[in-house]
């Protein structure tokens, strides 16, 4: 019992690493997740204090608890059986599947990434980037505390993300839904300490789509304040686009107006002088495929290019960026008015409220004056149009003159070759037309609503 053994010294030290594991597995690791626990939720219980909207319990949760939940729940576990039935699989095989969809949807949102260095880094990005014009959120009328907060935005850039999140900072953590561009190391990891979850626009498998639909009516229903773009999609012509029902209605499918919390849709409209991916979206539209020659290591490589530039002095803001926030839309008081209310309708109602909503930007602007005249504009005819329109508008964005609007306007056209200033006056610049649409098309409807 107490002879000596002669070991290898290799072997020695596997024994010892594996003694080390089980030690730390079983012993140092869950105190030590229960003391950064501990401390991460006196964090949340102080940051709920400050915010208008607490962070609910359900974002909070453990992943893995979540996953569970979700695969384990009722209407999952019957879509497993009719799935196992249609596949020809055994179900355990199927509730596998399942376990897969729920850990690629759930996200691992974490407070200290979230409110520490994302809110810090969008608002750093969006100042640095843009001058920022916001109508609201303050003169939105009072949402009920109780209820859970689905801000609905048209998509015009991947700035969309960064620019909400810096405005809605001191109200909630926001939980988005993001395709598949974003499941890429190590910013996949990122996004789901931001608190996103990912979704496959494409898929048409049944499994997957009722454990999509299952995680967003928990999250719905345990109040988690959320963002959907609902054309699913960047904008390719400037456009509002028509929605895309797919969240909606999974949203609508799980709600009782009689009971639980209600849902209030906040209509958001975003507009820039400079879209950044403005010339990828055009050249796919005339390829009439939504395939972007862009790529993630090409969008870091242009921010290590700003950055730089910034940190030389050289670097310029990209014009305005332009936020407005319209009249929220609650799906209790609109199915007590329509019981038979759809998800197309009530996509309908948000889209509309978008569209009124638009910011009217000086780039914008200039692009819509100059492309409906059949010739040169003069720069003081200019003025006296842009004048008569932005004193005809409902809650403008803008402030300053009309002289003021068409140079900004102006400079921020001409600098990039989409316009240019002749004798005769201002003209699209040859090839540019598709460009100088994109930005005209997403104010075009503002004027023949609000205009004189």
């Amino acid at each position: 019992m107490l002879r000596t053994v002669e070991l290898p010294l290799w072997l020695l030290l596997l024994i010892l690493l594996f003694a080390a594991v089980t030690f730390l597995s079983h012993f140092l690791f869950p105190s030590v997740r229960w003391f950064f626990r501990r401390r991460m939720e006196r964090a949340v219980a102080e940051l709920n204090k400050r915010l208008e909207r607490p962070i609910e319990p359900f974002k909070l949760a453990r992943r893995a608890d979540t996953i569970q939940r979700l695969t384990y729940d009722r209407a999952v576990l019957a879509a497993v059986s009719e799935h196992a039935a249609e596949e020809g699989v055994p179900e355990n095989v199927a509730l596998e599947r399942a376990r897969r969809y729920a850990r690629e949807i759930v996200p691992s949102f974490s407070a200290t990434v979230y409110f520490r260095f994302a809110i810090r880094a969008a608002r750093w990005l969006s100042e640095k980037l843009y001058d920022v014009r916001v109508v609201g959120p303050e003169t939105v009328p009072a949402v009920d505390p109780e209820a859970t907060v689905i801000f609905v935005m048209n998509h015009r850039s991947n700035m969309d993300y960064v620019l909400i999140t810096y405005l809605v900072a001191d109200r909630s953590a926001l939980s988005y839904a993001v395709g598949e561009w974003a499941r890429v190391w190590p910013l996949s990891w990122l996004i789901r300490s931001m608190g996103a979850y990912f979704i496959r626009r494409r898929s048409r498998n049944t499994l997957y789509r009722r454990v999509l639909a299952r995680y967003v009516q928990l999250a719905t229903e345990g109040g988690v304040t959320q963002a959907m773009f609902p054309e699913g999609a960047l904008s390719l012509d400037g456009k509002v686009g028509a929605p895309k029902l797919g969240l909606l209605s999974y949203i609508m499918a799980d709600f009782d107006p009689a009971e639980g919390r209600d849902v209030v849709f906040v209509p958001v409209a975003l507009n820039y002088d400079r879209v950044l991916e403005d010339r990828v979206l055009t050249e796919a539209a005339a390829r009439g495929q939504r395939r972007f020659r862009a790529t993630i290591p090409s969008a870091m490589w242009f921010m290590v290019r700003y950055v730089w530039r910034r940190w030389r002095g050289r670097a310029v803001r990209f014009g305005h960026a332009g936020v407005r926030f319209g009249a929220p839309l609650s799906l209790r008081g609109f199915l007590a008015e329509r019981p038979a209310g759809q998800p197309k309708e009530v996509g309908a109602v948000l889209r509309d409220r978008m569209r009124a909503v638009v910011p009217v930007l000086p780039v914008p602007l200039v692009a819509w004056l100059v492309l409906r005249a059949d010739a040169p504009v003069p720069r003081a005819a200019l003025v006296e149009q842009a004048g008569a329109i932005l004193a005809g508008l409902a809650n403008p964005t803008l402030a300053g003159s009309a002289a003021q609007v068409v140079e900004a306007g102006l400079l921020g056209l001409t600098s990039r070759r989409i316009l240019h200033e002749g004798p005769d006056g201002v003209a699209v610049a040859p090839g540019q037309s598709v460009l100088a649409a994109f930005y005209a098309n997403s104010v075009a409807h503002r004027f023949d609503a609000d205009a004189a």
